[in-house]
């Protein structure tokens, strides 16, 4: 069966569904209803002067699941009363998009009314596909949203990066998170007003704490828990132990501040060479019920961040340590994960490669860099012999050793230099490889 498009109608708002789950019926129908995202919608920002004004362009919404992607574009097109369709990037194909594209053009011509059209995982569309929507969005004849939790600038075409807005989301504070539950335990309309739900304070904080960002998983959680706790007199009261089964995560045996003072803890004795230290934090976190995954996360992460190019094995045992977690699952996972911490703690140590990648984006992002070099410019197209492309350029492995100095860098930064080898490991022999050349 074909997969058709969803097109919602904002004008009809008056009679709620009880059946739809609680996340989708507590969704902000405005901004003075959306939470968080300060940084993007507060005020006099630029998005939400650009939303007020009806004026929004096409846009992609990055960010983490649960923060308000999918609910910001469908309060944007409310507020500009326009048509608001929505497209899943897993399920619809071209064809799909032909077709939604086909009905706005006949709305704009029938009815003047603009189509906002929602791609969700938008990075998992294919160049093909994407090039299916790239002449509608340069004639206007839609505007489209795009959707990712992944980095566009990574995972998607750059011809539909290039004509969009980029928007970073960032997870929900625990605050946020406790209010957006708050009004859904009173909201009669929409939430749990009318079966009379009260929740304990550790509970709430607990559910807040576990969905990390995530308003969309609170949200759940709370529901599961108000749907399966037995009604008694005064309603339904929700504790810290309904709160952890309906989350399926026991509350972590430190308070909210220890815990974050333990991660950091056992970050820094990573970076600090102390193995023992960090084999105990490390030890202590676990038993708080932190997620061993996290840990692993922060493991590979300095594995770059403050090993790098001395010791290039830390990231191949960091990386192996959470594929053996994702493959044993704990307690057994806890001896490859320990052997990681070990070879992390007792490496050679560089911060060579973080100074190098984030020199190289501070002058990114300023924007100012010369044109491509006509020697490194692409030939792999039919009629580049007629073009300048690629003039000049020395193939390395026609010389001795595979090398031949030439310069790589735009005009301007010919002498720039990013990564400095320290003298730590084998970093040494890469400085000499340097020297010599």
């Amino acid at each position: 069966m074909k997969n058709q498009p969803t097109l919602f109608d904002f004008s009809q708002t008056n009679e709620i569904d009880p059946s739809r789950p609680l996340a989708d019926r507590m969704r902000p129908r405005t901004l003075d209803e959306f939470f968080g995202q300060g940084h993007l919608v507060g005020s006099g920002t630029l998005l939400k002067r650009a939303i007020e004004a009806g004026r929004l362009t096409s846009s992609i919404f990055w960010g983490p699941p649960g923060t308000g992607k999918t609910t910001l574009a469908c309060i944007i097109a409310n507020t500009s009363k326009a048509a608001f369709v929505r497209l899943n990037a897993v399920t619809s194909g071209v064809a799909d998009m032909r077709e939604a594209l086909k009905d706005a053009r006949a709305r704009r011509q029938m009815y003047g009314q603009n189509t906002y059209l929602l791609l969700d995982e938008c990075h998992r569309w294919s160049k093909a596909q994407s090039d299916s929507l790239l002449p509608a969005i340069e004639k206007g004849e839609i505007y489209f949203i795009g959707s990712t939790t992944e980095n566009p600038m990574v995972s998607m075409t750059p011809a539909i990066v290039s004509r969009c807005r980029l928007f970073a989301f960032e997870p929900l504070t625990n605050n946020d998170v406790k209010n957006i539950l708050k009004l859904a335990i009173k909201d009669k309309e929409r939430g749990l007003g009318k079966i009379n739900v009260s929740i304990d304070e550790d509970a709430l904080n607990h559910l807040a704490f576990v969905a990390n960002g995530d308003a969309r998983m609170a949200l759940n959680a709370l529901e599961l828990a108000a749907l399966t706790t037995p009604t008694k007199e005064g309603g339904i009261h929700i504790n810290l132990s309904i709160a952890e089964d309906s989350i399926q995560k026991p509350v972590v045996k430190v308070d909210e501040s220890l815990y974050y003072d333990m991660i950091s803890a056992f970050c820094k004795s990573l970076r600090g060479s102390d193995s023992d230290a960090a084999l105990l934090w490390f030890s202590r976190l676990i038993y708080a019920g932190c997620d061993p995954r996290l840990l692993a996360r922060r493991m590979i992460v300095h594995a770059s961040e403050d090993i790098g190019m001395a010791n290039p094995m830390a990231l191949v045992q960091a990386v192996s340590a959470m594929q053996a977690l994702e493959f044993l699952g704990m307690p057994e996972a806890r001896i490859p994960l320990t052997q990681a911490i070990i070879a992390i703690c007792e490496s050679p140590k560089s911060n060579s490669v973080i100074c190098a990648i984030d020199k190289a984006m501070a002058d990114a992002k300023k924007g100012e860099l010369g044109r491509v070099p006509e020697h490194l410019r692409d030939t792999h197209f039919a009629g580049h012999e007629r073009t300048d492309n690629g003039k000049g350029y020395l193939y390395p492995h026609n010389y001795p050793g595979h090398y031949v100095e030439q310069n790589y860098m735009p005009e301007g930064f010919e002498n720039t230099v990013y990564y400095r080898p320290s003298n730590q490991g084998e970093e040494k022999n890469i400085q000499k490889k340097k020297d010599r050349n």
